[in-house]
């Protein structure tokens, strides 16, 4: 090609624009890269050795805490049994204390006969028990009522109320009067926790009561965490550690556990209840309390609000709070009362749920040194296995240049530095042989045998390459090889960028010839996309020889200007993988390869760097400017094939819009089709002239 031709037809020609260059990847059947390892190394060591950390000394807390937990419910029952028991009797002596001291009094006083010698022995008698504050008999029709004056001086308390009491206990009274002893709540009638038993006398038809302060058991009942309480039979809370359920004459004989007290023949028992009795007097004021207490208020409003917009009545939350007891309880002899003694279950408990906090903050605390210490040393295996892992990730994609260095002389360096090795020589080989089509055939996407293919063949072919090379052997000598490989090699880089960008696959090199195919192991799942692939990876290579051979000195033997011959044909081939064991190669073969080939024969004759088959061309006659050549009659085929040479893309006001255009630019002599015989030598195909109605006149 005459490089004046060139240089002047520079500002003519914009060979492609860049939307065109862009390959067409429009449904391309890739392999998707794998995932990464989920688990690293690191991760499986720190999980095996929390594991052991979390079971072995979870188990022994576990097993510990279990063994404790017996002991512990044993210790906390006959306690709790025990108390219940101390409770009890210092209850009934002090019933029994009362009656005796009363019916001592009744005799004394029955005894006396002057006003003032009763008050003043009454005075003293009152003197000697305090906690007495009234004593009231009935004898011989005659009632009789003695107050402890000081006693009610001391607790602020008017003693008219006690003529009130009175008359409120007619019933009490009357079956006092006839043997029942009973005991009542009188905390209600007086401001002071006063408890009244009523009994009945030593004659027949008399009978007595007493009232007086419990203090000494209401100190007794509260005084640990085994809580005691005492209740008459007709379930009215007399004595608590919470003095409110007294000062209510709470009753609790609706409670199922009070039922079965009571219905119950045994008269002393232990077992292990839930109930929510006493748990609303247990009241928290910490910050975290105020805070849960602030997010349920909030709660709640919101939930009015949503039950207000959709017109619905919320029924109102019970606030009951159950808790887990250990209940002991005794009936009483004198009075029919029973005496309760309960210790809340996770009371009983905290001291080895506070031992099990503490193991188990032993147990976090070592396994967190456990895994930092595994983790520094995992990284000195995990490291260079990622570094590896990354690397064979890397060589399945089909990057074989990674660079690897060992570090250390174990097992794991030894392995870098094998696998560096190992990449080195894959790196070499993938310069041998066709790098995509064997990494497919590793990912087992190349199954042996042919596929049927709707493939786009393309062939090209440097014009005058004999006589190039005879100029490089003339002119460089012994250095002519070198020079000519190197020659060649910047070519067919630029060459397979263009079929690679465009999503073909190269099939091989035929001395300076390139074969190369689309729709085969690769494919956009269109034929046309394919075909149109093709002829724009031409257009690509016609761009980059022009760009390579405009930027070349004018004389320099040693990189003379190229220019090739493309031909192009669509049709079904088959696609496989064709040798023996020892060596194969990915390529196709069928009637469409051999025209693809004759095609690009024919650019020479024809004065075209691009040529095409019908069949290509109606594919892609939309999309590039094209003119028809002379059919061409093919050694095996009835019919002449119709050829046409491309132009360039359709749509662009740049570059040529006709052949004669393209071979003014590239320099390509315009034939002379009446004269020209490409068929001298092997006589495959004869060209005919094109007649004015369309039919071939051959020649």
């Amino acid at each position: 090609m005459d490089n004046n031709i060139v240089t002047k037809n520079v500002a003519q020609y914009q060979i492609i624009q860049s939307n065109y260059e862009k390959p067409v990847t429009k449904n391309v059947k890739r392999r998707k890269t794998d995932q990464s390892s989920i688990f690293s190394i690191g991760f499986k060591l720190v999980s095996i050795v929390t594991l052991i950390v979390v079971v072995s000394l979870g188990s022994i807390t576990a097993l510990v805490s279990w063994l404790v937990r017996q002991d512990l419910q044993i210790a906390a029952e006959a306690q709790n049994f025990e108390t219940n028991r101390r409770s009890s009797m210092e209850t009934e002596e002090t019933f029994i204390k009362m009656r005796a001291d009363t019916l001592i009094f009744m005799n004394m006083i029955s005894l006396l006969d002057g006003a003032n010698q009763k008050k003043s022995n009454s005075e003293y008698f009152f003197k000697q028990n305090p906690r007495i504050a009234v004593i009231g008999y009935t004898l011989s029709d005659v009632s009789h009522l003695f107050i402890n004056e000081q006693f009610f001086i001391l607790n602020d308390i008017d003693t008219e109320l006690v003529s009130l009491f009175e008359d409120s206990q007619t019933a009490v009274i009357k079956r006092a009067d006839s043997g029942e002893t009973v005991v009542i709540n009188a905390a209600p009638h007086f401001t002071a926790h006063l408890l009244g038993v009523f009994f009945p006398g030593e004659t027949r038809g008399s009978s007595a009561f007493v009232l007086f302060s419990p203090e000494n058991l209401s100190t007794s009942y509260g005084t640990s965490v085994n809580k005691s309480w005492l209740i008459n039979n007709a379930g009215d809370v007399l004595i608590h550690s919470d003095i409110t359920y007294v000062r209510n004459a709470e009753n609790v004989s609706g409670y199922e556990f009070i039922r079965e007290i009571r219905e119950s023949t045994q008269r002393s028992r232990q077992a292990l209840i839930e109930s929510d009795f006493g748990t609303a007097s247990i009241q928290t004021s910490g910050a975290f309390d105020n805070i849960t207490k602030g997010i349920g208020s909030i709660f709640n409003s919101c939930v009015d609000l949503i039950y207000g917009l959709l017109k619905k009545e919320r029924k109102a939350p019970e606030n009951k709070t159950t808790t887990k007891q250990f209940v002991a309880y005794t009936k009483l002899h004198t009075s029919g009362c029973i005496v309760i003694t309960s210790i809340e279950y996770n009371t009983v408990f905290e001291g080895i749920k506070a031992t099990t906090r503490r193991n188990i903050y032993l147990t976090v605390a070592i396994l967190a040194l456990s895994v930092m210490f595994i983790w520094f040393f995992a990284k000195s295996i995990s490291i260079p296995l990622k570094v590896l892992a990354a690397a064979a990730k890397k060589i399945e994609g089909g990057v074989f240049d990674i660079d690897l260095k060992p570090k250390g002389k174990d097992e794991i360096g030894v392995l870098t530095a094998s696998f560096q090795k190992m990449t080195s020589a894959l790196h070499i080989f993938g310069r041998f042989t066709n790098k995509e089509i064997a990494i497919k055939a590793m990912r087992n996407q190349i199954k042996p045998g042919g596929q049927p293919k709707h493939a786009t063949v393309f062939f090209s072919d440097i014009r005058s390459f004999t006589a190039k090379s005879e100029t490089f052997t003339n002119v460089f000598g012994e250095d002519a090889p070198d020079r000519i490989v190197h020659w060649l090699n910047e070519y067919f880089t630029q060459m397979i960028d263009c079929v690679e960008k465009t999503g073909g696959t190269i099939d091989k090199f035929i001395g300076d010839a390139v074969m190369a195919h689309w729709g085969t192991s690769y494919t956009t799942g269109s034929p046309a996309l394919d075909a149109i692939n093709c002829v724009k990876a031409a257009l690509m290579m016609r761009k980059a020889l022009y760009e390579m051979n405009k930027n070349r000195k004018k004389g320099d033997l040693s990189d003379p200007p190229i220019t090739i011959g493309c031909g192009i044909n669509t049709g079904i081939v088959t696609a496989g993988q064709l040798g023996s064991d020892q060596r194969m190669e990915y390529t196709v073969i069928g009637d469409p390869v051999n025209l693809a080939s004759r095609v690009e024969s024919l650019t020479k004759a024809l004065g075209a760097d691009i040529l095409i088959a019908e069949e290509t061309y109606n594919f892609v006659r939309k999309y590039f400017i094209t003119e028809e050549m002379p059919s061409v009659t093919v050694k095996g085929k009835e019919k002449p094939v119709r050829i046409f040479a491309v132009v360039g893309p359709a749509g662009l006001n740049k570059g040529p819009q006709t052949i004669a255009a393209v071979r003014k630019l590239l320099g390509i002599a315009t034939p002379d089709l009446e004269k020209t015989d490409v068929n001298a030598d092997e006589k495959k195909y004869k060209i005919g002239a094109q007649t004015p109605g369309g039919e071939n006149k051959e020649k």
